[in-house]
Order: structure tokens, then C-alpha cells, then sequence
């Protein structure tokens, strides 16, 4: 009996479309748009990530950490005493970007407190080799994000590039 064939399994990971934008000029063609990998690699590659939280009046707070970009959440350091901190332990609804506004890549999503050495050694290990810096045995926040979007900012490209992930 010949041997059966099954089907490979679907990869897992965020469903692409355009994000909306009336106005803009985002073209309503997948073409161009632009593939996870991409704004992975920025999210990897990226020294310094913007945090923004909201206070509990509601006023916004943004500071820059140092994090690590791992298995699809990113993962950073802050005081649990730090404004940032008390703000996720009450909201936990967090915007992060990287540095460059030329090539942007936004995550909104949920951050939570993330504690034990079965997780963390790789975040920990990745954070020393980034950064030289060793947090090992200390406690992180890690956002899960719930959409991704990302932009070339050229007139060329802004409007064929513009991307949404949706997880």
C-alpha cells in the first residue's frame, strides 16, 4: 500500500492586509505589500523601542527601553516602580515602535509581566549579546501584539507599501 500523503501544516503567523487609511492614498492591490519578514527583521535588528502607555487619567506616556524581539513578542526591562510599569499593571494596552520613521513598524498590543527561566534564558542570552548587558534572573515584560503595521515613508512607495498584520 503506497504510503499516504498528507498536506504540510500551515505555517502560523499574522494575516496581512492594508491598514485603513482614507486620504492616504493606500493603494487597495496586495501588490507591494509587504511580507512578516520585513518587519521582523526591523523588529530584531532595532536598538531602542518606544513604550507608550496611558496613565490612569488617561494621558499618554511614552519612553524609549531596551528589548528584544523574540518569538514574536518584545520583550524589555523597566523598573516595576516606573511609570510605564504601573501604567501596563493597570492598562495593559501598549503601543512600541522602533526608532526609524522612514521605515516604521508599530505594534499595538498587550504587555504582561513574564517571570521563569524555561522562557526567559533565550530573551536573557539575546538581550546580553545585544546589548552587553546581562539581565539574566530578572523579571520582563513582554508584549503580545494583537497588530503590526508598517510604512516606507518615500512618496514612491508609502502608498503601495503600507501594511497591516493582524495576529
Amino acid at each position: 500500500m503506497p504510503a499516504r500523503k498528507t498536506a504540510a501544516p500551515k505555517t502560523k503567523g499574522p494575516k496581512s492586509d492594508r491598514p485603513h487609511m482614507p486620504g492616504y492614498g493606500i493603494s487597495e492591490s496586495r501588490k507591494g505589500i509587504l511580507p512578516w519578514s520585513w518587519a521582523k527583521e526591523r523588529l530584531e535588528q532595532n536598538r531602542n523601542y518606544w513604550i507608550s502607555t496611558i496613565r490612569p487619567d488617561g494621558r499618554p506616556h511614552a519612553m524609549p527601553v531596551w528589548g528584544v524581539w523574540h518569538k514574536d513578542q518584545l520583550f524589555f526591562s523597566t523598573a516595576i516602580t516606573s511609570t510605564k510599569s504601573c501604567n501596563l499593571q493597570a492598562n495593559p494596552n501598549c503601543t512600541a515602535t522602533i526608532e526609524s520613521a522612514t521605515e516604521a513598524v508599530i505594534v499595538e498590543g498587550v504587555a504582561k509581566v513574564v517571570s521563569g527561566k524555561a522562557i526567559l534564558a533565550p530573551v536573557w542570552k539575546a538581550y546580553k549579546q545585544k546589548y552587553d548587558w546581562s539581565i539574566d534572573g530578572e523579571k520582563l515584560f513582554a508584549i503580545t501584539p494583537t497588530t503590526v503595521f508598517a510604512f516606507i515613508e518615500t512618496a514612491e512607495q508609502f502608498g503601495t507599501a503600507a501594511t497591516r498584520w493582524r495576529f
